[in-house]
């Protein structure tokens, strides 16, 4: 029996997709094989602490295909968590990960793959902001989207437009090197992922894609706006602020930041 060279692991982060798990997981092997010999991916379903059928219906999947794992927690990890332990348990040299709602058109896989796999980029990303994309968002996520990410550029130097795409790829050396680095195990990982890639001076591919929200998003506006924006701000400290005061000062801003984030939560849940 021949031993499976696994070069590309794509893990789809899933919770509670008992209705969508099956068919995302069927696209995507499809997807892969469009461009890639057929024993060289491998699709890992990473789900993370689900309450629904999702765990019975991976498993079915993993028994069915053989380039199909299932990757079990039974408790949450959040987004991040849930894909850094995937990661580790990945065969492939180059770790994809996407959103399982397909938000992103995956036709637009085979660039995000070949950008790390051609060994050109060290990072790859999706970008709803890039001249050439496209991305019918309402008006309600767009706004506080556009916000963060001049935020992000302003605040923390990052040269990227869009940093929250559920559609990256990391070549692997570039992930176990980054991955220690991350404090965020939830939505924020996306961001800190991209802005301490930049800082370590790797390759960072942002290319327009055709995008479209799915209407069940698992996004809770006003509570994630205030995790997000705390989580900015923890960035912000620790480049530009930490080195230069003491720890008594540094205590003295974590409880201002978080005073304030506590008033943004209120006045979401006020409204």
């Amino acid at each position: 029996m021949t031993e499976r060279s696994v070069e590309v692991s794509v893990v789809l982060p899933a919770y509670n997709e008992e209705r969508t798990i099956e068919p995302i997981v069927r696209e995507t092997r499809r997807a892969l094989a469009s461009f890639l010999p057929s024993d060289s991916f491998e699709v890992i379903v990473a789900e993370d602490g689900c309450e629904d059928d999702t765990p019975a219906i991976a498993d079915d999947l993993a028994e069915t295909f053989a380039d199909v794992r299932h990757f079990h927690s039974d408790e949450r990890l959040g987004r991040g968590g849930a894909l850094n332990a995937a990661f580790q348990t990945a065969d492939g040299d180059v770790l994809v990960y996407f959103d399982t709602d397909l938000a992103t058109d995956i036709d637009h896989l085979e660039r995000l793959v070949e950008s790390v796999r051609s060994g050109e980029y060290d990072v790859a990303t999706g970008s709803r902001w890039m001249p050439g994309s496209v991305a019918d968002r309402p008006a309600k996520r767009g706004v506080p989207s556009l916000a963060f990410n001049v935020a992000v550029r302003v605040l923390l130097g990052s040269r990227l437009r869009d940093h929250q795409c559920g559609f990256k790829a990391f070549d692997r050396s570039a992930f176990e090197e980054l991955r220690p680095l991350v404090e965020n195990e939830h939505w924020f990982w996306d961001t800190e992922m991209l802005v301490r890639a930049q800082r370590r001076g790797f390759r960072v591919e942002e290319f327009a894609v055709d995008w479209k929200p799915r209407e069940d998003s698992k996004v809770d506006l006003a509570s994630d706006i205030v995790g997000m924006g705390t989580q900015l701000l923890r960035c912000w400290w620790e480049f530009s602020v930490a080195s230069r005061v003491n720890r008594r000062r540094s205590a003295l801003a974590g409880l201002v930041i978080a005073f304030a984030a506590a008033l943004v939560l209120f006045y979401f849940e006020s409204r």
